[in-house]
């Protein structure tokens, strides 16, 4: 079968900003694939006219397959979307060697396997556009994040590179920078904080850090997922993309901060921001 009609696979569509992005998507013409594990999760999006199918980017076969059956349905895959992650969170200390390799296979890995596997029909088609969910998190340091700021920085490398490849071909690669966001991250990543950290030589720093990350959490500060899915509908859309785009939860602010600042200063100012949300955690 084949269709004229654009196609998008967007991952990690189960919650926050893959499914936003999939309904921004959907309500603009796209014929979505959204895929997650918890296909459970996705049936809104699927009652919204999504393709909803079970996609675990840590499998090969279950992203083969996957691309494999739009392909067959489709013809086509015009978009893809690799947002899938999580945030991995703990001192290097104290993180076992296997819990990295995991947040490398998931947040770096899953996505140079998806990209791999969609090439050779946007290269065959002469166009397409890969859209890069990375994070602030790919251009700043933060204690405790040491594997998830990894996964991003490369994600970031990664990009810049592949769009260089690309160009050829008339492919796109665009780099998404999230800020702060309301999702079920921050909670996850906390957790695996006092996991990894809560009670070890790090834990004082450690549950600063928690408090920190709370207090950012229940603020003014991070957007709705929306933000960043009006923000990749933007990236799908626009006839010459730009090659990253910061958006949400203050992204453009840290960013500024960090290009002005030096180093040191920048971590004084983590660490300052951390002591008080600590403080204020025990008034």
């Amino acid at each position: 079968m084949s269709t004229t009609k654009k196609v998008a696979l967007v991952t990690g569509a189960s919650s926050g900003i893959g499914e936003e992005a999939a309904k921004e998507l959907l309500a603009s013409g796209y014929t979505v694939y959204a895929g997650a594990r918890r296909v459970e999760r996705m049936q809104q999006l699927a009652a919204l006219g999504a393709k909803v199918l079970s996609l675990d980017v840590s499998d090969d076969a279950s992203m083969s397959a996957a691309v494999g059956m739009i392909l067959q349905e489709t013809g086509r895959i015009d978009l893809l979307v690799n947002n899938a992650g999580y945030g991995s969170y703990g001192s290097l200390e104290d993180v076992p060697l296997q819990e990295g390799r995991r947040q490398f296979e998931v947040n770096v890995f899953g996505l140079a396997r998806l990209t791999q596997l969609v090439l050779p029909t946007m290269r065959a088609m002469r166009t397409g556009r890969i859209i890069n969910v990375a994070s602030i998190a790919g251009k700043v340091g933060e204690p405790f994040g040491t594997w998830y700021h990894a996964t991003k920085f490369a994600v970031e490398g990664l990009s810049d590179s592949l769009r260089m490849e690309l160009r050829p071909f008339g492919i796109d690669v665009v780099i998404i920078e999230p800020g702060a966001i309301l999702t079920e991250w921050n909670g996850i990543a906390r957790e695996g904080l006092i996991k990894y950290s809560g009670n070890t030589a790090y834990s004082d720093g450690a549950r600063a850090h928690v408090n920190m990350m709370a207090s950012a959490d229940g603020g003014a500060l991070p957007s709705p997922p929306s933000v960043v899915a009006r923000t990749i509908l933007k990236a799908a859309q626009a006839r010459k993309p730009r090659t990253r785009y910061a958006t949400g939860g203050g992204a453009k602010v840290v960013l500024l901060l960090h290009h002005v600042l030096s180093d040191r200063a920048f971590d004084g100012m983590l660490r300052l921001f951390s002591r008080q949300a600590q403080k204020k955690a025990m008034e």
